[in-house]
């Protein structure tokens, strides 16, 4: 059940950076906390999510360069290094100079990277759902991406197969959770199933030995995608937690935001010093 949000508004802005423009929603006050999506969504996906961590934290759910309401480069320049850096560019911008980096899918291969290249700038990690991209990984997709792609169409049933291809993976009769996913895959376009190889090009096996900063993977049980990598991604990085969330799905942030806040929330109290 969703839980109701708080009074806590939620603003949204454009920020430069020197990769272009990025579009940031946040609310609240205290230690900045930085949410990243997963592929195709944007800030949307924790929409609910930010007015409940916005009642203690400063609450940041960016897009992701090239998707939602952000810059949209060439696809060319795509990959989980650069994705990073221009969160570091933002952060800069926002002069916000520690931060807790949550990720969900595609924005925790992001918050691997931050934690493991850009280490001063991260104070902690949540990963949630991530990917366990190894060599193996990488050798098993090196084609079209399958999930996501579809050839748009003049009658639009591209729509309805993008609706059909994430079905499975989302609550039983959730109409809401698919209209806000095809509409963040209609926006991203061609990033709704690129997104997905730049995944798959990650080195990420070298990345995850690197983190030294405190590291909670979180678990979604029926999730197909995350949920048999979990283990994996945890037992790379020294000292991380894992942690299972019985019943979720893919888009678990909007699925259980209340949950899904309560876990960032515990994880950063239960943190040594809060990023300032």
């Amino acid at each position: 059940m969703k839980e109701a949000a708080p009074d806590v508004r939620i603003e949204r802005c454009l920020v430069a950076v020197p990769a272009g423009t990025i579009h940031c929603a946040s609310c609240g006050v205290g230690p900045p906390v930085v949410l990243l999506h997963q592929t195709p969504r944007s800030w949307d996906e924790f929409r609910d999510v930010l007015p409940l961590l916005g009642r203690r934290f400063r609450a940041i759910a960016i897009d992701t360069i090239g998707f939602g309401d952000s810059s949209r480069p060439p696809l060319a320049d795509d990959s989980i290094e650069r994705w990073a850096e221009v969160v570091v560019q933002l952060l800069d911008a926002l002069d916000i100079d520690r931060t807790v980096v949550v990720g969900h899918h595609t924005g925790a291969a992001i918050a691997i990277e931050l934690a493991a290249q850009h280490a001063p700038r991260v104070q902690a990690a949540v990963l949630s759902a991530p990917p366990f991209v190894d060599a193996a990984y990488r050798a098993s997709h090196t084609g079209p991406p399958a999930v996501d792609h579809v050839e748009r169409r003049a009658d639009g049933a591209h729509l309805g197969e993008l609706w059909r291809i994430r079905q499975p993976w989302y609550p039983a009769g959730d109409i809401d959770l698919l209209e806000r996913f095809v509409a963040d895959a209609i926006k991203a376009g061609p990033r709704a199933s690129h997104g997905h190889t730049v995944v798959a090009r990650y080195r990420m096996e070298e990345r995850l030995p690197r983190i030294g900063c405190p590291a909670l993977v979180v678990a979604p049980t029926d999730d197909p995608h995350a949920w048999p990598r979990a283990r994996p991604v945890a037992d790379a990085i020294a000292g991380s937690r894992l942690l299972e969330v019985p019943g979720g799905m893919v888009p678990l942030p909007d699925q259980m935001p209340g949950e899904f806040a309560r876990i960032v929330a515990d994880f950063v109290d239960a943190l040594p010093v809060c990023a300032g």
